[in-house]
């Protein structure tokens, strides 16, 4: 296997106290890779004394800076695009690297259309699994990717529908060209599922790597944001997108449908408000979705490419045709 060379990007608001916890472990697994290696880290408008501590303490880290709060995606793709090795892992400040996290997923890298692989992530407090590979399932016209599954074989290249953003190893060529994050879902969740679409329908493959781990405070950089009915808006009003970028105008109507039949009811007698919110939110960026949507429009054309979300379910069907699949995250 040749050498490989990786840029790390972590993205940080207000995460000083993860980054003297986690930092030194990143550093460690890298050093033990023998990979060429940076790290990125983009301050998202911390006002903790983060950039401070890492420019003290971690002067061989590469610090950028946004002025304001851009959220996630925007953080992410300062660091993407400033980036100069070949492959590009992107960690929260709330994960630690065991040593031995990055050489079982440098072999995926050797096939033409590997667009990323994950590890599985497990919790910091009891070593529950919290991640492992991802199904795409439909409940009517609705995209869901919530049904975790695992293989009894683990040296199995395992596809899986996306790719966690608290710990993705990803092509940078690949994760450049298609654009990084869209922005249109800041400032956090969902852009990583919509971004695992993006290379699914581009042909491009997510894998999943169960013998590698690493280890997650799960959430803990979300409790840096408003309230927990504001958060919970912020995610259905990304599921909203997710859907409206990727389903065709025919699933489109009839999904619509589906929310206005279903949903709207179902929510409210569960006194589920922020719904309501959500979806007055997503009908006011109803400009960005059509430019997304042409945005990926165009890149199909030029992957030439018009593989659907049907077709990426089929795609991962048969990779895992004659595999022992089990529902479920599975044990550490």
């Amino acid at each position: 296997m040749r050498k490989r060379s990786i840029s790390v990007i972590i993205p940080n608001y207000n995460g000083k106290h993860l980054l003297q916890q986690n930092l030194i472990t990143v550093i460690n697994a890298l050093e033990k890779s023998a990979c060429a290696f940076e790290i990125i880290i983009v301050d998202d408008c911390s006002s903790d004394g983060s950039y401070q501590y890492i420019e003290q303490h971690f002067p061989s880290v590469k610090l950028l800076s946004n002025q304001t709060n851009g959220g996630f995606s925007v953080a992410c793709n300062k660091g993407i695009f400033a980036a100069k090795y070949e492959l590009i892992l992107l960690l929260n400040t709330d994960i630690q690297l065991p040593l031995d996290f990055i050489e079982g997923q440098l072999k995926y890298f050797d096939q033409p259309d590997t667009f990323g692989v994950m590890s599985k992530i497990i919790g910091v407090r009891n070593n529950e699994v919290q991640d492992t590979a991802r199904h795409i399932t439909r409940s009517g016209f609705k995209i869901k990717t919530n049904k975790f599954f695992h293989v009894m074989d683990e040296d199995f290249w395992c596809p899986t529908a996306y790719l966690s953003g608290a710990n993705a190893l990803i092509d940078a060529k690949k994760l450049k060209d298609i654009g990084g994050f869209n922005e249109i879902f800041s400032p956090f969740y969902c852009e990583d599922f919509e971004l695992g679409l993006r290379a699914w329908r581009l042909g491009w493959k997510c894998y999943y790597q169960p013998q590698c781990f690493c280890v997650h405070d799960h959430s803990s950089t979300t409790k840096n944001y408003r309230t927990r009915n504001w958060v919970k808006a912020i995610f259905f009003r990304n599921r909203l997108i997710v859907h409206a970028i990727h389903l065709d105008f025919n699933e489109r109507t009839f999904w619509l449908l589906q929310i206005l039949l279903t949903d709207f009811l179902v929510l409210w007698i569960g006194l589920k408000f922020y719904f309501y919110k959500s979806l007055g939110m997503f009908l006011s960026r109803q400009i960005d979705i059509k430019k997304s949507r042409k945005q990926l429009n165009l890149l199909m054309q030029t992957h030439n490419s018009d593989l659907t979300i049907k077709d990426i379910k089929l795609v991962m069907d048969e990779m895992l045709k004659g595999q022992a699949v089990i529902d479920g995250r599975g044990v550490k």
